[in-house]
């Protein structure tokens, strides 16, 4: 067992996750503590403008590592901690393109720097080996989520709403398959925003207040992802929302949250069967306007992961950490089913603290 630090900086640009738990990288998962750290609306602003790797991208993925690095303070100053106690630090970074079409992602985030502020040894670069090697390099969650869900009814879908929704089916006999659904909440908060409600949709209370524009839903789907076979992932910034751009601040939250749930109910037939059981962490999970959409087409219970004893915030934070121990080992953190790859790869990059 290893004490680890994982961190995660997702898609939806709301802060960074920090994680600590102990664990073997295999079967056994601690939670310890776990702090989320909000960015700073200029900062995410920031971020926001270096997303396809535009703009100043060296002194961001600085202030970046700089913010991971105050986090790792703040995590293990909650929990009591010292930072000699720690084994390892699991350091996502922030994905600013992400093209495995053409063997391409990019995570910023300088693994170097972070394991000389901290004094921790770090693993960074997590998806980079996957691509290269003909896989999606997403989603890597699966194996962590095939740890947690050993004892519970299956098959199962853990469905992961962040920017990106991403999906991890476990079979009853451990077998995973994994996949980007769809857009998560990246295009609602976007479109929020860009109607001055705030960052997001608070409890999914704008859609609430709207109509679902059938032609917009219809437009939206037409889209060529949505007909592809597991496994396959996708950028932030895959899908148009043009089709919704002459409606109301209300019908336009409504139907980019309902394009959220149909593209996870439209991802059930290409699974080898369909889950008995959906937990949902990710923000997404707060959305009670999402949840009620996605329970009314999947068909089956749908609830958020802490009705099974996890911390739906935590976990990809705590995902990473249990990778970074993976990588350290030796072991896959990829297989077949879950990004595409040709066979179970391993992956990451150690960075050791400067003697």
């Amino acid at each position: 067992m290893r004490t680890v630090v994982g961190l995660m900086s997702g898609t939806s640009m709301d802060g960074i996750d920090a994680a600590l738990l102990r664990t073997d990288g295999i079967a056994r998962v601690e939670p310890i503590a776990f702090v989320t750290i909000p960015y700073e609306d200029g900062f995410r602003a920031a971020l926001r403008g270096v997303l396809g790797g535009k703009g100043p991208v060296e002194a961001v993925e600085r202030a970046l590592t700089d913010a991971h690095a105050d986090a790792v303070r703040r995590l293990l100053d909650k929990a009591g901690v010292p930072a000699s106690a720690v084994d390892l630090v699991g350091f996502h970074g922030h994905t600013i393109h992400h093209a495995p079409e053409r063997r391409r992602t990019w995570q910023i985030g300088d693994g170097p720097r972070l394991a000389a502020t901290t004094g921790i040894a770090v693993v960074n670069d997590f998806r980079s080996a996957d691509v290269a090697a003909g896989g999606q390099g997403a989603p890597l969650v699966p194996l962590f989520h095939r740890a947690l869900a050993d004892s519970l009814p299956r098959p199962i879908g853990i469905l992961n709403i962040g920017g990106v929704a991403n999906v991890s089916w476990i079979g009853a006999d451990g077998f995973v398959v994994a996949c980007d659904t769809g857009p998560g909440n990246a295009l609602v908060d976007d479109w929020v925003l860009r109607h001055g409600g705030g960052r997001f949709d608070e409890g999914g209370a704008l859609a609430a207040s709207g109509k679902v524009d059938g032609a917009a839903l219809a437009a939206l789907l037409d889209h060529p992802y949505f007909g592809r076979p597991t496994p396959k992932s996708l950028d932030r910034d895959a899908f148009d929302p043009a089709p919704v751009a002459a409606l109301s601040p209300a019908d336009g939250a409504a139907t980019l949250t309902a394009f959220t749930a149909e593209t996870v109910a439209r991802i059930v037939p290409h699974l080898p069967a369909p889950p008995v059981r959906w937990l949902v962490c990710g923000g997404g999970r707060h959305n009670a306007t999402l949840m009620g959409m996605l329970a009314e087409r999947l068909g089956v219970p749908v609830a958020a992961v802490e009705t099974a004893g996890w911390d739906g915030d935590a976990l990809e934070a705590q995902a990473f950490g249990y990778l970074a121990v993976r990588s350290r080992l030796g072991l896959p953190l990829s297989e077949p089913a879950t990004t595409g790859v040709p066979a179970p790869i391993t992956g990451g990059r150690f960075h050791p603290v400067a003697a």
